[in-house]
């Protein structure tokens, strides 16, 4: 594996800028960093166990918990008739019960909690509770849902120009539809929360999850009270990729009702089985679609309809969808397009965040599409991407009439396909493929454009306090949550190069909603950006406060006080930090401060779905070569090139990281990683037994990354880039390698579907 110099340094001049180890990277490896399930259990501490509905869809006419109130060790039992405050949770679209009640709407909904002294007690008499159920029909599928009209939000429609018409008098057509499986979020740490009870009925939460702020919303609204009477707090979570954004908050309410009920600390935490059949999974699309082109391949029109499978309720599939209505044009100018989007209402889990956030699920219909074109007109693919790349000074709007002021598109791509050797290749596997009868290769070079922003503008914002102790040392908290990707690692570098001190001065604790209140989720991939420049604006305000107090000492202007390496540097005088700091807090000026931010220049019309939703784009390549067996289906991703943008990295090791863990993570969703529910809608794969993600095996041997030589156009913190979520879409190259290799094989890749699995991949091939 090959990647930038990213030589790690224990010490330098400026904290942001240069490779540093992530925070809590001692702590993972020796064992001692604490998550959730390491708290020491207070005395009294009681386990919950869900107890989970068998049915589908059905009448629900009650719930027998006798056998396992007689289990010994087990203390209670609570279902909805507990519940003190709303028995609906206080998510936006508010149709998601607390515990089912009348109706049951998928396998796995939680109808109740036992409670037991130990984890397993809970566990076993959890499934000795007896269900009534009064079956129903069930809707499976995004297609059935979308013939009954059966939603959990209104249809969207976007269009520009006349798609019909551009259609109609384009030289070529093509149709097509095809469908593409959610994702389980796989996180190492399962959900989990833990509640414990203080006086005068307020409560402490432990919550894993990327969204303390609703959490806390969620946790106070069911128990009736004001949202100060509870505080969550997170230090860190073992993975969240967006299942911890709403989801999280599920585990923290029925703790907190079963807490509220038998007055002791509850502890919640789901084991793998019950994870995958409760919680919501990325949302699967199916698509149909219809594109006009002329000879070169540019696009003439297209008319595109989604189908998301939303599941039982709404969570964030509004959103979600309306991201994947923004990024179904990825890197190209549509200039005749209309776009129907339908969020389908099935009765399996409610889908949910997952990294990319409906964004994966646009663009991945339109670089399919760019393939097809290219093989019905006999041309390379990336010509024909190239050929409908957003323009500099014109083709440059999209189709929700937000400008592309920042495009790199063309000379990242092209620089990517020189480095790649995208065209000797290209021509070496047509070679290959002539010669050899069984194995078969492809190859693919796929771009990303994404959006930066969350859409709901409102999330737009962050706070965070920085302190300063009289020992010169620096405690920074943030809205924000670390779940392995290195926030709090940046955001300490950010402080410590805006006051001038060494990195390990600054300290990074845990997200606490008594201490920053109404934080936005961590998600949108805008941590840093947020979180990042509300620390360093409260950082910056002590600075200038020592910078006034040292000014006056020296008898010259604040702007002429420089902060440099521990050092506090007047025309006339240095000082150490410490000192400063100390005669500072002697002479009483204030030492610590808070910081807003708020992003600039966003805003649109959430129901024409046109305006700026985001602040600016980030952009990558990936050039992936794969190899197929076409007797097995079984394939092999040979090599793999990455150019991507973070603008100025703030830290390159932990950008690099971020972008190899999103690629792999992309190319689990569209190969190995298979959502599989029965015609009764029970998921048959939900355990690691039976849904693969990515192992090391599956790591291609050359795999490249390089980092784009550019800050950010716009004023971000340190002319960064956000790096979560866009290159996530990367994966997107694997998927059309294995397509490009079916039609070297003379199989049928426009009937593939994703995951393309080896089965899959075999269907392709032999056109069955």
């Amino acid at each position: 594996m090959n990647a930038p110099d990213l030589k790690l340094v224990a010490d330098s001049t400026r904290a942001a800028g240069v490779s540093r180890f992530h925070e809590s990277a001692r702590a993972q490896v020796a064992g001692t960093a604490t998550y959730i399930d390491d708290i020491p259990e207070v005395r009294g501490t009681l386990h919950a166990a869900p107890v989970c509905s068998p049915i589908a869809h059905g009448k629900l006419k009650g719930l027998d918990a006798s056998a396992a109130l007689a289990l010994p060790g087990v203390q209670g039992f609570i279902c909805a008739a507990d519940i003190p405050g709303d028995p609906i949770l206080a998510a936006f679209g508010h149709d998601e019960p607390v515990f089912a009640q009348d109706t049951v709407l998928f396998i796995g909904q939680v109808g109740g909690l036992i409670l037991a002294d130990d984890a397993m007690t809970a566990r076993c008499a959890a499934r000795l509770v007896k269900w009534d159920i009064e079956a129903l029909p069930p809707v499976l599928t995004p297609q059935e849902a979308h013939a009954k009209q059966s939603y959990v939000l209104p249809p969207v429609h976007v269009k520009r120009g006349d798609a019909a018409a551009a259609l109609a008098r384009a030289p070529h057509t093509l149709e097509g539809r095809f469908e593409v499986g959610g994702q389980e979020h796989f996180y190492l740490e399962g959900q989990i929360a833990y509640v414990l009870p203080l006086e005068q009925n307020q409560w402490w939460v432990y919550s894993s999850t990327q969204h303390p702020g609703e959490v806390q919303h969620w946790v106070s609204h069911v128990l009736g009270l004001h949202n100060h009477a509870v505080k969550v707090e997170c230090r860190r979570m073992g993975g969240g990729f967006g299942g911890k954004e709403t989801q999280a908050g599920h585990l923290a309410v029925w703790a907190a009702v079963a807490a509220q009920k038998l007055k002791r600390p509850v502890k919640l935490r789901l084991d793998r089985d019950d994870d995958f059949m409760i919680t919501g999974k990325r949302h699967p699309f199916a698509y149909s679609y219809q594109v006009g082109f002329d000879d070169s391949g540019l696009l003439c029109g297209l008319k595109l309809e989604m189908l998301a499978n939303c599941g039982f309720s709404a969570d964030l599939s509004g959103p979600v969808a309306d991201r994947a209505i923004f990024h179904a044009d990825n890197a190209y100018f549509l200039e005749d397009v209309a776009i129907s989007s339908y969020r389908c209402k099935t009765n399996t889990q409610s889908h949910t965040a997952f990294r990319g956030f409906g964004g994966p699920q646009g663009v991945i219909v339109i670089e399919r599409i760019m393939s097809d074109i290219a093989r019905h007109l006999g041309l390379d693919a990336l010509d024909v991407r190239l050929r409908n790349l957003y323009g500099i000074e014109n083709r440059n709007v999209t189709h929700y009439q937000m400008q592309v002021e920042d495009n790199i598109l063309e000379p990242l791509m092209t620089t990517l396909a020189q480095t790649s050797r995208y065209r000797e290749r290209h021509g070496a596997i047509a070679e290959w493929n002539a010669s050899s009868p069984v194995i078969k290769r492809g190859i693919a070079l796929t771009p990303v454009k994404f959006g930066i922003s969350f859409t709901a503008t409102l999330f737009n914002q962050a706070g965070a306090l920085v302190h300063v102790y009289t020992d010169g040392s620096v405690q920074v908290n943030h809205g924000g949550t670390e779940m392995g990707q290195g926030l709090n690692t940046k955001v300490a570098a950010i402080v410590a190069d805006e006051l001038g001190v060494p990195f390990e001065r600054v300290l990074s604790t845990a997200s606490d909603t008594s201490k920053v209140p109404n934080a936005s989720a961590t998600a949108a991939s805008s941590g840093t950006d947020l979180n990042g420049r509300a620390a360093q604006f409260a950082a910056r305000n002590v600075r200038d406060n020592l910078a006034s107090f040292v000014a006056g000492l020296d008898g010259c202007g604040a702007g002429a006080v420089r902060f440099v390496n521990g050092q506090v540097i007047s025309p006339s005088k240095t000082r150490q930090w410490e000192d400063v700091v100390g005669a500072a807090y002697a002479n009483r000026i204030q030492l610590w401060s808070d910081g807003f931010y708020r992003t600039p220049k966003i805003h649109y019309d959430k129901v024409t779905m046109l305006g700026r939703p985001f602040y600016y784009f980030s952009y990558g390549a990936a050039c992936t070569e794969v190899a197929i067996d076409t007797l097995t289906g079984e394939y092999r991703v040979v090599a793999v090139d990455i150019l991507h943008d973070v603008g100025q990295s703030i830290n390159p090791a932990i950008d690099i990281g971020q972008i190899e863990g999103a690629f792999v993570q992309g190319m689990g969703w569209l190969t190995t990683e298979q959502l599989v529910w029965n015609n009764k809608g029970y998921l048959q794969t939900h355990a690691p037994s039976t849904y693969k993600i990515p192992a090391t095996g599956d790591v291609p041997e050359h795999f490249n990354v390089a980092l784009w030589p550019e800050p950010n156009r716009e004023d971000n913190v340190f002319g960064s880039k956000a790096v979560g979520e866009p290159p996530f879409m990367l994966g997107i190259s694997v998927y059309e390698a294995l397509r490009d290799a079916v039609a070297q094989a003379g199989g049928q890749p426009d009937a593939m579907n994703a995951p393309a699995t080896a089965e899959e991949v075999l269907r392709a091939v032999q056109g069955f």
